[in-house]
């Protein structure tokens, strides 16, 4: 069950029903990590998600990171490779805490939709996407699987002791939804310049 600490940290911890098993709800620029049977689930948009684990003991994790709108030089940061370094980084190094073997990770990445021709937001689905493979590249991280781009969100369940995931493309859910609080944390990012949200399950 879980703790009080968890519950601090995941506010959307809850026990899912249908899979029997205790669960969490990440939002844009949360990450989950956990080192027992657990479901993550997300629901993205032009976001993308990476579902990462250590093949042998199972301890694995998810993260929600949406690259933001602009690259201009003049911004403080460089907001393209930064947030989406930051989401990366600090879930494979809260991984490697927990007692994962860098040379035991594999990956699974999902998202990058471009839900409506009106709103490209430049082309930040295939700039996630772009991102997310080159990454993960660079750090010889192998990825089993993949599902990128086209034009639906997704909602993605990943249990990462059991080393699946499973994907409902949510073709009948309205589509502004999704955009506006993707939008809405791009504005939080920019206010913010950088995310602090941290959910750890060590349990």
């Amino acid at each position: 069950m879980p703790t009080l600490n968890d519950e601090l940290l995941a506010p959307n911890l809850y026990f899912d029903r249908h899979f029997d098993i205790d669960a969490v709800k990440i939002l844009p620029g949360e990450y989950y990590a956990t080192a027992r049977p657990m479901l993550i689930v997300t629901v993205l948009g032009s976001c993308v998600s990476a579902c990462i684990r250590d093949r042998v003991s199972g301890i694995g994790g998810m993260n929600h990171f949406m690259l933001p709108v602009t690259n201009s030089p003049d911004e403080p940061l460089n907001s393209s490779g930064c947030f989406g370094i930051y989401a990366m980084e600090i879930l494979i190094n809260k991984l490697l805490e927990m007692g994962a073997l860098q040379k035991n990770l594999e990956a699974k990445i999902f998202g990058g939709a471009n839900l409506l021709k009106s709103f490209t937001v430049n082309n930040v689905g295939a700039r996630n996407t772009h991102f997310v493979r080159h990454y993960l590249k660079q750090k010889k991280i192998p990825i089993l699987a993949e599902d990128l781009l086209d034009t639906y969100p997704r909602k993605i369940y990943f249990f990462p002791d059991q080393d699946k995931v499973m994907v409902k493309k949510l073709m009948r859910l309205h589509n502004t939804t999704i955009i506006r609080r993707e939008q809405e944390h791009s504005n939080r990012l920019c206010n913010e310049l950088l995310p602090d949200t941290e959910i750890i399950d060590n349990s």
